[in-house]
């Protein structure tokens, strides 16, 4: 069976002004994303499901309502669980990484908590903490440790942080959960301002 030349092919075949330029789109954002991994120390990773769970519950056990942050926010998929899993907090995700960062507002608009969820571009070492009642964080040791800091002089009394996997070295949580996923990943709860606990 032959077919006739020039019927067969895709649109970017025909257009190859397109196909140089959806590739050079990617590659572009390809290269924001390792230029941000390379500066932030860690790749945006997604939390896995157990562990988004296992902090969405925390949240839900800890109880009240107000404003939470997530530091650190990457693809948003952390921050779209706390929203949806508790209603009466408004949460918003902190990522300086542009792409995940676009990833993470797009999701956010078509989520069905839109209202109580917002993303914003920064840095988690220069945002207002102190306009916030909850921390939650997924990063990495040196970036809770240089974070331990921040929230020392920013959080109001009594603000909370739930830490995935990693702890300030400085502080003794009030409360360490065992998530259920197969590494049986440790979550650490501290409370900032009322009798803080310096760990030995």
């Amino acid at each position: 069976m032959s077919t006739i030349a020039g019927t067969s092919g895709s649109g970017f075949d025909k257009d190859p002004m397109l196909s140089c330029a959806i590739a050079a789109l990617v590659f572009a954002a390809l290269l924001s994303i390792v230029y941000a991994s390379w500066r932030n120390g860690i790749s945006p990773m997604p939390a896995a499901a157990p562990l988004r769970r296992a902090a969405a519950e925390e949240v839900a056990r800890l109880g009240g309502a107000g404003r939470l942050a997530e530091a650190g926010a990457g693809w948003g998929t952390l921050a779209l669980a706390l929203a949806r899993r508790n209603p009466g907090w408004t949460v918003v995700g902190i990522e300086n990484s542009p792409v995940p960062w676009l990833v993470s507002k797009l999701l956010g608009a078509i989520s069905g908590v839109r209202e109580r969820v917002a993303f914003r571009r920064g840095d988690v070492y220069e945002f207002p903490y102190g306009e916030v009642d909850l921390v939650v964080c997924y990063l990495y040791p040196e970036a809770m440790r240089r974070l331990e800091a921040v929230f020392r002089r920013t959080l109001k009394p009594g603000a909370r942080v739930v830490s995935v996997c990693f702890a300030m070295p400085g502080l003794r949580p009030e409360r360490v959960v065992i998530c259920k996923d197969v590494y049986a990943t440790k979550m650490y709860v501290y409370r900032f301002g009322i009798d803080i606990e310096i760990s030995e």
